[in-house]
């Protein structure tokens, strides 16, 4: 089932100025002067953009603007009487619409299918996707952090078709939605939700139509022969009855190879044989440029005008044909060919120069890089995984210099180099660590002995030995409220030969502060 993100950017023009301000740090005049507004500048001050020529009118307002009533449509000069000292700067189309363009492209990480929905917005197809981020609504709570985090105001919404997404994404109520059907939601959106032209919107309105829902219980012939065959269009493409493709942006940059087919294609044995002369080609331009592949992005072009996506990553740049080849096959079976396949593009979405040893192991191994190398053998099996499960869901532990055990660890890519830190080897350490600690009722005798039994998760278990203790204190240098606070490990085995890392808590001292019992990991 097709899913597609349509990302809603409010106050695109002025967020673009203002993370330009930011970014270069240059002072572009006084305020209301007709430039940009300072880098230093309070986002609460109102900040507007205006067409250049002698009727200005406002084009773009930020969320201060819009708060005290000022509206795109209305005169430059209405609005400096309500705001005297109102930043203003020039409309600058060409320089929004190659902004959107390279939002577009740094959204990629997201799916190999982004295009860009002018003036204010994004499209990505999700399709197949979504998982590698945890599913949509965390895709989504991401993408919407992101720009949060550079200035950007943004809302999105994930639906079945792009024009839904596109109605529900800026005439929802929440700025992350999510929805599986949405043809009961989109039929109470308003007109304007249908992409239509003002000019129509307006005149559907004098006639009695509200909403997208009075126009769909609406007899089609009469509403075309008024208004034509755009209406009906775009009707069509909301509730997905026609398709609606998107264009997706590449990378001028890419290392990019193209096959046309003479005739549609759709068995998996012909889809296969097109990725090998794909990646064959790729693989070349590669060589060529001394690169080798980091994400691979496969566009499948339908013949009925639409596109089916395959992605693939990988740990380490790539540049062998047969590991690339196999990564790609193993994805076919998620492509749904319709009626057929007339083209396929493969893009080297992204790229990275190959380092001296990586190339060495290539020339000595021919280009069957996994096969003749133990280490190639393992980044093999690592992009494999991190294909199939998310390559942010593979990855190794590591130690980190601190005292307090959960702490000391922290995951790092799965081929990550060695870290020099090491655990600490005059005390045993657990396999694995519950996070958070789980509370343990003991029986014990204090004030520095083991517990002589315990219960943990409603199972009893008596104490048949114990190693300990060890005691840790609280890293004070982080918050004072560890200043006192301290731990007293201890290695326990019960009857059944089952080991225990066990600890004993408390604030201020041993005698007077308050105690508690937790398990904290199991050996072996």
């Amino acid at each position: 089932m097709r899913r597609v993100v349509s990302v809603y950017l409010p106050t695109w023009p002025t967020d673009r100025l203002r993370a330009r301000a930011r970014s270069s740090k240059n002072r572009r005049g006084r305020p209301g002067s007709g430039s940009a507004p300072d880098a230093d500048e309070p986002t609460d001050k109102p900040f507007v953009v205006a067409s250049t020529g002698a009727q200005r009118v406002i084009t773009a307002v930020d969320m201060a603007a819009h708060r005290i009533g000022l509206r795109r449509g209305i005169p430059l000069a209405h609005g400096r009487a309500m705001v005297p000292d109102l930043t203003v700067a020039d409309a600058d189309l060409d320089a929004d619409a190659e902004g959107l363009h390279r939002l577009a492209l740094w959204a990629l990480r997201y799916s190999p299918m982004v295009a860009v929905d002018p003036p204010d917005g994004l499209w990505i197809d999700i399709t197949g996707a979504s998982h590698l981020m945890g599913g949509e609504r965390q895709l989504l709570d991401d993408l919407v952090g992101r720009l949060a985090g550079i200035g950007v105001a943004a809302r999105a919404a994930a639906a079945g078709t792009p024009g839904a997404a596109n109605a529900i994404a800026r005439f929802g109520h929440r700025p992350v939605v999510v929805v599986d059907d949405a043809m009961e939601l989109v039929s109470t959106l308003p007109l304007a939700a249908l992409r239509l032209p003002p000019e129509m919107t307006t005149e559907l309105r004098r006639l009695g139509f509200e909403t997208i829902g009075d126009l769909k219980a609406t007899p089609r012939a009469p509403l075309a022969h008024r208004f034509g065959s755009l209406l009906g269009r775009r009707l069509d493409q909301v509730f997905g009855r026609i398709a609606e493709p998107i264009v997706p942006v590449v990378p001028t940059e890419a290392v990019q190879a193209r096959r046309s087919l003479v005739e549609p294609v759709s068995t998996a044995e012909a889809l296969q044989a097109v990725i090998r002369a794909l990646v064959t080609d790729l693989c070349g331009q590669l060589e060529q440029r001394g690169l080798g592949a980091r994400t691979l992005d496969l566009l499948w072009h339908r013949v009925d005008g639409t596109m089916q996506a395959i992605r693939v990553g990988t740990a380490k740049p790539v540049r062998s044909a047969a590991h690339l080849i196999r990564l790609l096959v193993e994805r076919v079976d998620k492509v749904d060919p319709g009626f057929g396949i007339e083209a396929a593009i493969l893009t080297a979405t992204l790229a990275e120069p190959l380092t001296a040893e990586e190339v060495g192991r290539l020339v000595g191994a021919g280009t069957d890089l996994a096969a003749h190398d133990d280490a190639a053998t393992i980044a093999g099996l690592v992009d494999v995984l991190g294909n199939r499960i998310g390559h942010d869901r593979l990855y190794r532990c590591a130690p980190l210099e601190s005292d307090v055990p959960e702490r000391s660890v922290t995951r790092i890519p799965a081929l990550a180099p060695p870290v020099p830190a090491g655990w600490p080897s005059q005390w045993p350490r657990p396999g694995r660590l519950l996070t958070p600690p789980e509370p343990i009722e003991t029986l014990a005798l204090m004030p520095d002995h083991p517990p002589m039994a315990f219960t943990w998760r409603g199972v009893r278990r008596l104490v048949k030995r114990a190693d300990g203790p060890e005691r840790i204190h609280g890293e004070w240098w982080r918050r004072d409220r560890e200043m006192a606070a301290a731990r007293d490990y201890y290695a326990v085995e019960d009857h059944a030969g089952e080991r225990f890392w066990l600890y004993r808590s408390w604030e201020g001292s041993p005698e007077t502060g308050p105690v508690r019992w937790f398990i904290h990991g199991l050996f072996g």
